[in-house]
């Protein structure tokens, strides 16, 4: 009998993100329940949009360790929850002062400032409800995806990092101090989106230490190439293919690697992170060919 076939990566990529876009809209409030307005802003935050690349980082992780898609689906929905709403705060004229997302009006701009921020709470919270639904799954596994997840939202990850570059816009920063602010900002999220997607499927019949430590180290690398793809981007691409506002990072002049490194070494600091995270699952077997197309799929929005 032959091997199945593997689907295409565009094919998977698709299914991973349909699949992701009914599993928030079973999850989200619908916009009949009071309060309206606020489920109703929710919706518009969340569906409908992005590439959802931290939701296939979970699928594509689960799949080395055979999780059920049903676990991936809670851990997927609930790093695109936190992502959402960071993206809602960010926006707000507290922070970046962004009136475009996803190709749409800001939720400040489209809704007002009040709405969005409870918008961003409320999706927070929504997050770790996710998590903790799941039924038949043991207590102990839902509690360490709950602490990947709220370590890499807090202070020591996400907000921390944002808090990182409100300080630094204007200010001169070193490469590590910059890698050290992405790592939390950017990175800390993608990374544990991978590793909820790991842990998703251990047992503790299964040994997946080596496992674990090798997509953490490919999530490093890959958090890291994300942002720089970014930087990249928002000096390269215009609005309309963004999405959001082009330029705006030299605009209110944020340390960034294109602006530290310029553009030519910006882009070899990239293809040296692919690289990185190639290495780290080359002793895997064939079960991790999707994490690597993903990591293709991230550098090559700037090659």
């Amino acid at each position: 009998m032959s091997a199945p076939t593997v689907p295409p990566f565009t094919e998977w990529m698709r299914r991973i993100q349909e699949r992701t876009e009914s599993a928030l809209d079973r999850i989200l409030p619908a916009a009949n329940i009071a309060p309206t307005r606020l489920h109703e802003a929710m919706r518009y935050a969340v569906l409908g949009g992005g590439k959802r690349v931290r939701a296939l980082l979970v699928h594509a992780a689960g799949e080395l360790v055979a999780a059920a898609p049903t676990r991936l689906d809670a851990g997927a929905s609930a790093v695109e929850l936190i992502h959402a709403y960071s993206l809602v705060h960010d926006d707000m004229p507290c922070m970046d002062n962004d009136v475009l997302r996803r190709g749409k009006p800001t939720v400040h701009v489209e809704y007002d400032e009040a709405t969005a921020l409870l918008v961003g709470d409320a999706l927070q919270t929504l997050a770790f409800q996710a998590l903790a639904d799941p039924p038949g799954d043991a207590a102990g596994g839902q509690i360490e995806l709950i602490r990947l997840l709220a370590s890499a939202s807090g202070s020591r990850g996400m907000a921390g990092g944002q808090a990182i570059d409100i300080a630094a816009v204007g200010q001169h920063m070193s490469r590590e101090a910059l890698e050290f602010m992405h790592v939390h900002k950017t990175g800390a999220l993608i990374r544990a989106a991978a590793l909820i997607g790991v842990r998703s499927g251990a047992s503790s019949s299964t040994d997946t230490s080596d496992t674990f430590e090798r997509v953490d180290h490919y999530a490093r690398r890959v958090g890291l190439l994300f942002q720089v793809v970014d930087d990249i981007l928002d000096a390269e691409a215009d609005t309309a293919t963004l999405g959001k506002t082009a330029g705006k990072d030299a605009e209110h002049d944020k340390p960034t690697y294109v602006s530290l490194l310029g553009l030519a070494d910006a882009r070899r600091f990239a293809e040296g992170l692919l690289a990185d995270a190639h290495a780290a699952l080359a002793p895997l077997d064939k079960s991790s060919v999707r994490l690597l197309e993903l990591a293709d799929y991230i550098a090559h929005r700037a090659f």
